[in-house]
């Protein structure tokens, strides 16, 4: 069966033709994850990602193969949530199910972890607001990311940011959720950008105070300062 951006397709359906699969051969490996492998290819004359999720051959095949499926239509059901919610976020061309694949669009630019640290600091700021702010966009949807790190931004040559792998957003209005995400902002900040963490956190925060107001950011803030010492507390024991 496929999912599409018009539904499901059954892949014994006539219809099927237009689906043809010659785009499970797709190019080169880009990147090679515990869950999924990211291909940099071609479809129907496109530049694309193919995202395969990966068997799981210690888990039972049936449980493997519900939990394949479930992961494969999460992914995109949560990239269409965080462009409801004004989020720059790819393109979904196809989802098929049979072969765990997600095919869609290759955002042109280039990572926010690979210019951020060569940027001016004006630049960098604005950077990092912008971040800020469409975070804070996600959260005021009931989204949380679940993998905020400066990898999972591009830059596009138009200024834009556009948020990539959404394989571990969910959704939750809940104050941990929320200081968990920026948790792992702060922390992929201080491990790449270690020279400019406080600039540019201070500036993801003022993004993120303008969409979601001081109120609940003092409280997101205050539960982020909790869970540091929490990992402080665990590292020291």
């Amino acid at each position: 069966m496929t999912l599409t951006s018009h539904g499901l397709r059954n892949s014994n359906s006539s219809n099927q033709s237009d689906f043809s699969h010659d785009y499970l051969t797709p190019g080169v490996l880009i990147k090679k994850g515990a869950e999924a492998n990211i291909y940099l290819g071609k479809w129907y004359g496109r530049k694309v990602v193919f995202k395969r999720r990966l068997p799981k051959k210690y888990r039972l095949s049936e449980l493997d193969r519900a939990i394949q499926i479930q992961r494969t239509k999460h992914e995109p059901q949560m990239i269409h949530k965080a462009k409801e919610a004004g989020v720059p976020a790819p393109i979904v061309f196809m989802v098929d199910l049979e072969e765990a694949t997600v095919v869609m669009e290759y955002v042109e630019g280039k990572r926010v972890k690979d210019i951020l640290n060569d940027l001016s600091s004006e630049e960098r700021i604005e950077i990092c607001r912008q971040i800020g702010r469409l975070i804070g966009k996600l959260h005021k949807s009931g989204i949380v990311h679940g993998d905020l790190t400066t990898s999972n931004m591009i830059l596009t040559p138009n200024g834009k940011i556009v948020l990539i792998d959404f394989g571990l957003s969910e959704q939750s209005i809940e104050l941990e959720s929320r200081g968990v995400d920026l948790h792992l902002m702060k922390r992929a900040l201080t491990s790449t950008h270690y020279n400019y963490v406080d600039e540019c956190f201070n500036a993801v925060m003022r993004g993120y105070e303008e969409e979601m107001g001081p109120e609940i950011t003092k409280s997101v803030l205050d539960r982020v300062s909790e869970i540091e010492k929490r990992g402080r507390y665990v590292t020291e024991r």
